[in-house]
């Protein structure tokens, strides 16, 4: 018996496992020292508990319990089973069938056994831990490497550079989180040079993720060929989704479409964190509203749109940034990313560094990135100065009194007249020839709401009030794109009763009456009329 013994030892200690929950019983005393069938036992089984508190080998056939691992012992065999408990937990059992002599168990022998258990209570739970060791440590190079594989794919599918756009500036920032998701970023080469620009953000991290990432980066780079709409590119990408992302997984995603000539940009929406624009009153946010993609079929993306005015910036990002955490758990939060937005005052291609730096000081130097942290800014380049619309002008000739805007809704032109009577009040304008400008003025934002906006409320009429020593200037900008401004005419009610004349121009007429001069520019999609009137009646011919 020594030599069964012997063999029974080697097996337990070189291959004793633990597999959490079962229990691991052996079947041993067979001839040539083959092992005998593998039982496994429930941590729930009632005989769990007896055999925890038995004080040496039991004799199986003795037991009567309701137990569905004593069953299964009895029809393997077993006759005496020996507990090995190891700091009061049961981590196996020595179990042995009839003796080949048919004879019954003898004293010396339980002795013996219960003396093996002992010693090799130790062993075998030495020996599991070892195990479960070394595959901890193998699951953790293998999500290492799956996170080496998603960072790659990432680093890989994010463009290279930036696009070249004359008179725009764009800059991408991607910082990956230790433990990797799916955030990307890709510009979009568009008919008549337009440019789709796309930011999303996959749930889950690894490997999966950025399967999902390239999978959705390729489908709308497709949609994108398909559809001129930013909304029906991000239904197809829904539709394409749904059926193969796999379940918990969406796609949180934003679509817009630049022209660089107007600064007219379009965007749809698909459960994305809400860009900011940046401009001389602070920072708003764009919003439009949709579901995630491949969440749900048959989803439709509200479609928004505005106009990038001159030295503003529209400010995309991830929910990395504002969801990172400092020491106290505290938010980097939404409302403190559009306060910093609003409040900065430097130029844009530093204010992906100004962002990222605000962040590092709110999270301290021991900063665990729960997160990627995506950023793109994307910025018109300001006008020159002198230009209309610019800043101020040289000291002695030009000064800036005020910049606004107000949408293109009837009803605001009483409200621009207003605002710009309110700026001028103290520049000591005769109350006549205040008069005279707030007419021009009222019928100028007309103009440029109903024929050069169209009555879009979402596209601004820009105005700026300028003084000089010698008069007062408003310019007044609209976004009507290529159209060309009628010249005045004199209105003829004659002429216009017998069809011979329209009423287009008449406006134009009315403001050239009311003021002293008028400038006529138009560029990159935009008409400004600029309305001058000089402080003294001199030179008022009219």
């Amino acid at each position: 018996m020594t030599t069964f013994f012997r063999n029974l030892w080697q097996n337990l200690v070189g291959g004793g496992r633990r597999e959490a929950p079962q229990v691991v019983a052996l079947v041993t005393d067979r001839p040539r020292h083959a092992p005998g069938p593998q039982v496994d036992i429930a941590p729930d089984d009632p005989i769990v508990g007896y055999f925890q508190m038995a004080s040496g080998a039991v004799e199986i056939d003795k037991l009567d319990l309701a137990s569905p691992g004593l069953r299964a012992l009895k029809a393997a065999g077993v006759k005496l089973a020996v507990p090995l408990v190891s700091q009061g937990e049961l981590i196996g059992l020595l179990n042995l069938g009839p003796r080949l002599s048919e004879q019954d168990y003898s004293a010396d022998d339980r002795a013996l056994l219960s003396n093996l258990a002992t010693q090799a209570g130790p062993a075998v739970r030495v020996a599991q831990l070892v195990r479960q060791q070394q595959i901890e440590a193998q699951t953790r190079e293998r999500l290492e490497q799956e996170l080496r594989v998603a960072r790659l794919i990432q680093q890989t599918l994010l463009p290279k550079e930036m696009p070249n756009l004359p008179g725009w500036s764009v800059a991408g920032y991607y910082q990956p989180a230790r433990a990797v998701g799916g955030d990307f970023y890709d510009f979009l080469t568009l008919a008549d040079g337009r440019l789709g620009l796309v930011v999303g953000d996959v749930t889950d991290k690894g490997v999966p993720a950025a399967l999902v990432m390239a999978t959705t980066r390729a489908i709308m780079r497709g949609a994108a060929r398909q559809f001129d709409q930013p909304g029906q590119v991000l239904e197809r990408a829904n539709e394409l989704l749904v059926p193969d992302i796999p379940r918990n997984m969406f796609v949180t995603c934003l679509y817009a479409i630049l022209d660089p000539q107007t600064g007219r940009l379009v965007y749809a929406n698909a459960g994305h964190d809400l860009p900011y624009r940046h401009h001389q009153a602070g920072a708003d946010e764009l919003r439009a509203t949709g579901m995630p993609l491949g969440l749900l079929p048959g989803m439709i993306y509200e479609e928004k749109e505005t106009i990038v005015r001159p030295g503003e910036t529209i400010v995309f990002y991830s929910d990395g940034l504002v969801e990172a955490h400092n020491a106290e758990r505290a938010m980097f939060s939404f409302g403190r990313l559009q306060s910093l937005v609003g409040g900065y005052a430097g130029h844009s291609a530093d204010l992906v560094k100004f962002l990222l730096d605000q962040l590092a000081a709110f999270t301290g130097p021991d900063w665990e990135q729960e997160d990627d942290v995506t950023l793109v800014t994307l910025e018109r380049a300001p006008l020159p100065e002198g230009a209309p619309g610019g800043g101020a002008e040289t000291e002695g000739e030009w000064r800036t009194l005020a910049h606004f805007q107000w949408s293109s809704e009837p009803g605001n032109e009483r409200l621009a007249m207003a605002q710009v009577a309110a700026v001028v009040k103290d520049e000591a304008l005769p109350p006549e020839r205040l008069e005279r400008l707030k007419t021009g003025v009222a019928e100028a934002t007309m103009n440029a709401m109903e024929h050069g906006n169209k009555f879009k409320p979402e596209v601004p009429v820009d105005f700026v009030v300028l003084a000089s020593p010698r008069a007062l200037a408003v310019r007044i900008t609209d976004y009507g794109g290529a159209q060309v401004i009628p010249e005045a005419q004199t209105p003829n009610l004659e002429a216009k009763l017998a069809g011979e004349q329209t009423p287009r121009g008449w406006g134009l007429f009315l403001i050239e009456k009311m003021v002293d001069e008028v400038n006529v520019t138009a560029g990159d999609g935009t008409h400004t009329l600029e309305l001058v009137m000089y402080r003294g009646g001199g030179q008022d011919g009219h």
